[in-house]
């Protein structure tokens, strides 16, 4: 009985049966889940011609059956190919290794086969498939000889949050489950009067086989946490073996599987069939949120305002071992929060929107963080075969670096009036316009005669191209969903557009060629000179420029508004000139837009610290919007993690008063006087991140890490667990016997360090400006005594 739906995939691998390899999918449709399989694939990848009788004679010796055939492909040197075809993949792995060991080039041997599958057929996330009933459960419909296409198919997933807790030895404690309609938490221990929706189990055995029914019982498409599969289900599963428990968590029932990765030590990847692990920092991080600390606790309130009901943050493992002996209800509550906030957190991102957007736009599965050269390779390479073009290899030598974007040098100054003209998604317009594309390369390097100049060398083709359609068809979307107020869809799309240009400039990616990159970059470069010569024949002046952005001082008495006039009139000459001047020298349509993007109506370009020359990404400014005018601090030290609060309240109140035009000498003096006196300590705590393992800082050993050092000196005499030995949080003071962790402070502070290193690169950062230095004016009060 033949059957038709439409759904998302959740999951597909390849499997092998009686010879042959299958590719099989799980899919949610509106109908419930449905188990599919493909009929026989097989694997392939391909060979230049002239080596086929070498590879026969190899792949004969070493029985490795085959097929072999001549295509009407070649590769971007114009050299023949052909097919090898595998029935099974595990051979075809066997042969691409023993021809590598025999110096004979591969291509496209990387190819997993469920992405071949997929991209050949144009299907992204989603497909309309119809194939043969074998069993219709339930809660569970499995089709074989499945036939699958392209499909917009919107997926409504069920999620559960899971979270652990454990000491540090790794033993567990708890499991908290939570959706929002169902909630618990499997705690080990005898029954205590508490909470209803605590489970009460023996032993971690018993945890475990628990977790197991309940994940079953709850059914989730998607499973969801904080630090969920390299803590969580890393844990989980070394307990499950120790104790031989099967997790069998599958939709198939079946135990679910872990992959370590390759280049990254502690970090892997789980899989159950039917189901998706989505942790949240690495989603958060995808979908290009940023944050000082990924940590639960700051992300939710940050986002949400709110965080875990603890009173011990700092010692948090020493807490939850506590409770867990004392107050197991209280350690319950905990757990439950610590699921409910990744809940809160999901729905105030709507990131798994995001993420199943990604999936439809480029075919990377929900739970692939990172994954630009692989979404590219989605796309490409089925046009690419269609135009008769295997992809090359990825360079052995990891290529060469790419020149940079346009960063021109700042003057130092302050200013009224300072407009911001940002091009609008300034790399992709350039690939637009120019026709900058892999295959473009190629045919264009063929025949160069009517080809469009790039750089380094570079030609590209007028006519034959795919990257500059896929940018076009991107960007009409991405101008859809801004209309319709779709922030995840544009977000996905602008982050897809954006990673166009960093994929073709890495050696990572197949289509890596430094005259793509660098007819992008220094395109850029020359339009950003151009459009800055273009404001001072205007009759102003272009202060600085970064990137895609110019910023321009009016260097006149205007009203806002008018200033605002201005920034959008200068925005539309320069399109006007922009189109005209690519259609002259060029005969190519524009697509390059710049618009008016911020008015400052006081604006500081700093120098460089200890310098004369203009800094680079740092400023500050009174932006003008609706509202009124807002201070906007970039690169300083406002916004950094690792300054004291005493730094950012300090420049928050000096910046405001300077452009205000106020008088800042007693309130210079006024800050030093309380820091001295005392009465600024809570604003003295430095907070940083300690990025590698204690020991391996030898030479340069800076300051947090000295107080880390010392705080787990005295953690480990008080028989305490080692809190900052790898990858921690330290918040710490500077002493008159140098660095010391909060919780083991036990010199007077140097408050002489928070007025040199705080307080006075802070004051000289602006006070030149207005004719004044911090050593100036606080000389004037020595003399006073």
């Amino acid at each position: 009985m033949q059957r038709h739906f439409e759904g998302f995939i959740l999951s597909a691998r390849h499997v092998e049966r009686g010879g042959k390899t299958y590719i099989e999918c799980w899919f949610l449709t509106h109908e419930g889940i449905v188990k599919a399989s493909s009929p026989p694939q097989q694997g392939l990848f391909f060979i230049l011609q002239h080596d086929a009788l070498k590879v026969r004679d190899l792949l004969t010796q070493h029985a490795i059956d085959h097929e072999y055939k001549p295509l009407e492909l070649k590769t971007f040197d114009h050299q023949a190919v052909a097919g090898l075809y595998f029935n099974r993949n595990s051979a075809l792995y066997k042969a691409k290794t023993l021809l590598k060991e025999h110096k004979v080039c591969c291509y496209e041997d990387d190819i997993r086969p469920c992405d071949r599958y997929f991209m050949e057929r144009f299907i992204y996330g989603s497909a309309t498939f119809s194939g043969e009933l074998r069993s219709s459960k339930s809660d569970l419909i499995e089709l074989y000889n499945v036939q699958c296409k392209p499909s917009l198919f919107v997926p409504q997933f069920t999620l559960l949050s899971i979270d652990i807790e454990c000491s540090e030895q790794g033993e567990l404690f708890s499991i908290g489950l939570a959706n929002d309609d169902h909630k618990c938490v499997l705690m080990i221990g005898e029954p205590e009067p508490c909470e209803d929706w605590v489970i009460w189990v023996k032993n971690e055995k018993a945890l475990l086989e628990q977790f197991v029914t309940h994940v079953k019982r709850y059914d989730p498409d998607i499973i969801i946490g904080w630090n969920v599969v390299n803590f969580d289900f890393r844990l989980l599963i070394k307990r499950a073996a120790l104790y031989r428990v099967e997790l069998n968590l599958g939709r198939d029932q079946q135990a679910i599987s872990w992959r370590d990765a390759r280049n990254e030590v502690n970090h892997g990847f789980v899989s159950m069939a039917g189901r998706v692990v989505v942790d949240g920092i690495d989603a958060l991080k995808t979908a290009t949120y940023q944050f000082d600390s990924f940590s639960l606790e700051n992300v939710a309130q940050s986002l949400l305002g709110k965080g875990k009901q603890t009173e011990n943050v700092d010692d948090r493992l020493a807490q939850i071992e506590h409770d867990f002996k004392h107050n197991k209800p209280k350690l319950a509550k905990y757990n439950l929060m610590d699921c409910q906030l990744v809940l809160a957190i999901f729905a105030h991102t709507k990131v798994l929107d995001f993420l199943s957007l990604r999936s439809q736009l480029t075919g990377l599965e929900l739970d692939r963080m990172g994954g630009s050269v692989a979404a590219f390779i989605n796309l490409y390479l089925p046009k690419l075969h269609r135009a008769g073009y295997v992809a090359p290899n990825r360079p052995e030598d990891g290529g060469l670096a790419s020149p940079g974007g346009y960063v021109m040098s700042s003057k130092p100054g302050l200013y009224q009036h300072v407009l911001v003209l940002d091009f609008k998604s300034l790399y992709p317009s350039i690939i637009r316009t120019f026709k900058i594309d892999p295959l473009g390369l190629v045919e264009g390097l063929a025949s160069p005669e009517d080809a469009i100049e790039g750089f380094k060398g570079a030609k590209f083709s007028r006519e034959k191209h795919f990257l500059p359609e896929i940018i076009t068809s991107l960007w009409q979307q991405r101008d859809e969903a801004k209309r319709n107020n779709d922030a995840s869809r544009s977000q996905a799309i602008k982050i897809l557009m954006n990673s166009f240009y960093g994929v073709l400039g890495s050696g990572g990616c197949p289509f890596y060629d430094t005259r793509l990159a660098s007819s992008i970059t220094l395109r850029g470069h020359d339009i950003m000179q151009t459009t800055a010569q273009w404001i001072k024949q205007a009759g102003y002046e272009v202060i600085y420029g970064d990137t895609d952005s110019t910023f321009v001082w009016l260097n006149g008495e205007y009203s806002n508004q008018e200033a605002m006039q201005i920034g959008e009139a200068l925005a539309s000459e320069i399109n006007e000139k922009w189109q005209s001047d690519i259609r002259q020298k060029h005969q190519l349509d524009c697509h390059l837009e710049i618009e008016f993007e911020t008015h400052f109506s006081q604006f500081l370009m700093p120098t460089i610290r200890g310098s004369d020359l203009g800094s680079k990404k740092r400023y500050a400014g009174l932006k003008t919007n609706k509202n009124g005018e807002e201070l906007v601090f970039k690169g300083l030290e406002t916004v950094r993690s690792d300054w004291t609060q005493l730094a950012k309240n300090f420049q928050l109140k000096l910046y405001t008063m300077v452009f205000a035009g106020q008088n800042v000498k007693e309130y210079l003096l006024q800050i030093i006087n309380d820091t001295r006196s005392g009465k600024l300590d809570d604003q003295l705590v430095y907070r940083k991140r300690i990025r590698r393992n204690l020991k391996l800082y030898v030479k340069n050993v800076p300051p947090h890490v000295k107080a880390a050092r010392m705080a787990d000196e005295q953690n480990q005499a008080l028989g305490k667990a080692l809190k900052y030995q790898n990858k921690a949080w330290i918040s710490y003071v500077i002493t008159l016997n140098g660095p010391q962790a909060i919780e083991y402070q036990s010199s007077q502070l140097d408050y002489e360090h928070y007025v040199e290193k705080q307080i006075k690169p802070i004051a000289d950062g602006i006070l030149p400006f207005i004719d004044g230095s911090f050593d100036s004016i606080t000389s004037q009060q020595l003399a006073l005594f």
